[in-house]
Formats: structure tokens, C-alpha cells, sequence
């Protein structure tokens, strides 16, 4: 592996990581900092894309951010990054530190990808999707890194991460330059962060990747979209609004997977 700190290789720096993991709660999860080489992390920054090279744009109720799966449009060193946690050897890495076997990489916008919020952007807190829906594998892992030099507490955006009944947001991640945060997705791994403000020339930064397996894991053995959920301190009309388009989507969605219609 070329782009990944070489210390994060070590035995024993692995025996750690995943103790950590382990026990991490509120769920199992793993922060890391200077993940990838000082050279490799300085030049992804330096060349991180514009927002407006990102193929896809969200802005609705629960989610504003820009979101590219569009390596073609990108500087070739995001295509490397992709290559490397796509490789047999980092996989077999990442399964060493979270105790899920043969996990791999979808080579899709469900595998890896990019991800830059303007200031106001945010993402509600929610659990993943438990399958990809066309490969029909089961999605285990998230790996975030993140590229934002000089990330202030004032400017909000760190990744929180909520206990299983959303009543209570556990931890939360600040996304600083060149940290990794690695996490399992089950029906109870609550994420996302509240609207950023920064000056308006920065903007948050962060690549994607998620892992797959084969086998399901213990709580997703079935399919389930994206779920969002309102924080506790929403109004009333937001819980219900939102409580019910969750509800109708993953309705229909599992319905279609169901009958064998792709979407």
C-alpha cells in the first residue's frame, strides 16, 4: 500500500486499532489521524475538486451537500486513492481491524466517492443503506477521510455519532485533514453532522468508501434504504414530515427490490 500512513501497518499498531474498535461505542467505530502519507494527503487537498465538477447536488429536508462518483472528472490521484482502499491488501487490512472477513469494494458511486458541503450544508442524522441493490451484497463498513485544513470548533460540522433510540448523541468527530473514521452500518449506526458555517470560501471536504461482503452481518439481513431521523430538539411538524417520507420511500423501494424492479 503506497498512499497509507506505513506505521498504520505495523502489527502491533493493528493489534491497537482494533482493540479500540472493538470497544468503541456508541457503536464500533475508529478515528485516525494522519491516515494517509503527509505527501499523498497534501496533494489531494491541493487538488480537490471544485463543487461544481461533483455530479450530484442535494438540497432538500434532510441533506445539503454536493456528492461525485465522477473520477473521470477528477484529478487522477483520487482515482489512485480509489485503486489503493479498493486493493486486496487494504481490505485484508480493514478486515483486521474490524473483525469483518472478506469485505471488498464496489466499483460504482455505491463504492467510493467524494463529498464537499458549502457553508449551510448538512446531513441529517440517519443509518445507511443495508445492500447495495443491484450486486445484492451487503454493505458492512464506512470509511470517511477527510480534507480540511485548519477546521474550526465554531464552524460545526463534526460527524456525530447517536445511540440506538436517537436520543443522545454519543461522540462527535471533528472533521480535520487527513483523519479517517472507520464504522460498521447497522440499523442502529446513527451518523451525520448539522449545518456547517464557515467562511464562504471553505468548504468540507471528505472521501468515501464503503465496504461489502458477501454474507450479512448480524443486524442487516435484509434490505433497507437510507432511514433518516429527526433530533430529538426538532418540531413536531419536521418528526412527522420526516417519520413519514422515510417511511413511504423504504416502503416502495423494498417493494420494488422485492418484485425485481432495479432503481
Amino acid at each position: 500500500m503506497q498512499f497509507i500512513n506505513p506505521q498504520l501497518t505495523q502489527a502491533e499498531t493493528i493489534e491497537k486499532l482494533a482493540s479500540e474498535f472493538k470497544n468503541a461505542l456508541p457503536y464500533k467505530h475508529i478515528v485516525i489521524d494522519n491516515f494517509l502519507r503527509q505527501d499523498i494527503a497534501d496533494t489531494l487537498y491541493q487538488k480537490f475538486p471544485d463543487y461544481e465538477l461533483f455530479n450530484k447536488k442535494y438540497d432538500g429536508m434532510n441533506e445539503r451537500k454536493a456528492e461525485g462518483s465522477n473520477f473521470e472528472d477528477f484529478p487522477k490521484e483520487f482515482t489512485l486513492l480509489r485503486q489503493e482502499v479498493s486493493s486486496p491488501e487494504f481490505c485484508q487490512w480493514v478486515s483486521q481491524i474490524t473483525g469483518v472477513d472478506n469485505v471488498f469494494v464496489t466499483q460504482d458511486a455505491l463504492g467510493s466517492g467524494l463529498h464537499q458541503g458549502k457553508n449551510g450544508s448538512f446531513l441529517d442524522i440517519h443509518i445507511d443503506f443495508s445492500m447495495h441493490h443491484l450486486a445484492n451484497v451487503y454493505r458492512r463498513l464506512n470509511l470517511l477521510i477527510f480534507f480540511n485544513k485548519d477546521w474550526k470548533d465554531e464552524w460545526a460540522g463534526h460527524t456525530e455519532l447517536w445511540n440506538a433510540d436517537m436520543t443522545k448523541c454519543e461522540k462527535k468527530v471533528r472533521p480535520d485533514f487527513n483523519r479517517a473514521l472507520i464504522f460498521v452500518t447497522t440499523g442502529k449506526s446513527y451518523h451525520g453532522y448539522g449545518k456547517i458555517n464557515p467562511p464562504e470560501e471553505v468548504t468540507r471536504k471528505s472521501f468515501y468508501t464503503y465496504f461489502y461482503t458477501n454474507e450479512a452481518g448480524e443486524q442487516n439481513n435484509s434490505y433497507n434504504d437510507t432511514v433518516f431521523k429527526a433530533r430529538p430538539e426538532d418540531g413536531l411538524t419536521k418528526k412527522a414530515i420526516v417519520n413519514t417520507k422515510e417511511t413511504l420511500k423504504n416502503t416502495i423501494k423494498k417493494t420494488l427490490k422485492a418484485i425485481g424492479i432495479k432503481f
